[in-house]
């Protein structure tokens, strides 16, 4: 059974970290629905990419892939650390598009290192963009999603499951904030039916981080096609009613029908759940 994706013609989603990986996916799949794309990142070919230069991939890159859906994108270069950027870039993509009614918080920092091994900069890096980020971000877009319909605040976070992650602390406790920001939101909006999710990969997903970390091998991923439609699987619900969850890419869609999940394998064979297993140790499939 195949997935029934939501029509979203005439919405607009505001991305963030959409260069490559899953925030690229994200936006891919969002176009090919009807939904216009704010492209953000760092990555810029407007400049000479920073610290960047040796990544592939631009936020003008995925504007133009994006448009190949004939919808319209809009780049917008941007540091999720730094209030007046963010700030800027949502009265920019509100001003362009009129409206904007999903919100996806997506960027992220990774450093999986041990709370000894982890210097302070690393610390302070990946816990301003991965809590700060998702915090500005939210709060730059929360009046504009009071007014309009069928409103979404989505993050790329796992479920708040654990106090300790030996190893792992620092990064762990950054995603785990992106989620306690995004579910409390969900409750302190409650009254403009805006959507407040997180959502998160069961298994590894194949992207320039897990390669660079060495996570495993392709026996152990997925591409990141199966969020994208885990985000998709989310948008077909109503904001007003669907809020407050935080939930796997396999929960969503097994809830839509899908059981075969080997379309999104690298390899035969379905993954071990790594990546549920790193904040809920004792996480297992369903029988």
């Amino acid at each position: 059974m195949s997935l029934e994706k939501p029509d979203l013609s005439g919405s607009t989603a505001f991305i963030t970290g959409t260069t490559r990986g899953i925030g690229k996916q994200i936006a891919l799949a969002l176009a090919e629905q009807g939904c216009n794309i704010v492209s953000t990142g760092k990555t810029s070919e407007e400049d000479d990419y920073g610290e960047d230069k040796n990544l592939e991939g631009t936020i003008e890159q995925t504007a133009r892939d994006v448009e190949q859906h004939g919808v319209e994108a809009l780049p917008i270069q941007l540091d999720v650390r730094d209030e007046d950027a963010v700030e800027t870039a949502a009265t920019e993509a509100i001003d362009h598009f009129g409206e904007v009614n999903i919100v996806i918080n997506n960027a992220s920092a990774i450093q999986l290192f041990t709370v000894e091994d982890l210097p302070p900069k690393r610390f302070d890096l990946m816990t301003d963009v991965n809590v700060r980020g998702t915090y500005l971000t939210a709060r730059a877009f929360i009046d504009h999603l009071k007014g309009v319909e069928n409103a979404w605040i989505l993050t790329n976070a796992p479920p708040v499951t654990i106090d300790r992650s030996p190893g792992s602390a620092p990064y762990t406790w950054s995603k785990l904030g992106m989620s306690f920001i995004t579910l409390s939101l969900a409750d302190e909006l409650t009254a403009y039916d805006i959507g407040c999710n997180s959502f998160w990969p069961v298994t590894a997903i194949d992207t320039r981080a897990t390669r660079y970390f060495g996570l495993g091998t392709e026996e152990d991923w997925r591409t990141p096609d199966i969020v994208s439609d885990a985000v998709l699987a989310i948008l077909n619900h109503d904001p007003a009613e669907f809020t407050g969850n935080a939930v796997y890419d396999e929960e969503i869609l097994r809830e839509a029908g899908i059981e075969d999940f080997s379309a999104y394998n690298l390899t035969p064979g379905d993954p071990e759940p790594r990546s549920a297993q790193m904040t809920d140790p004792e996480y297992t499939r369903p029988n």
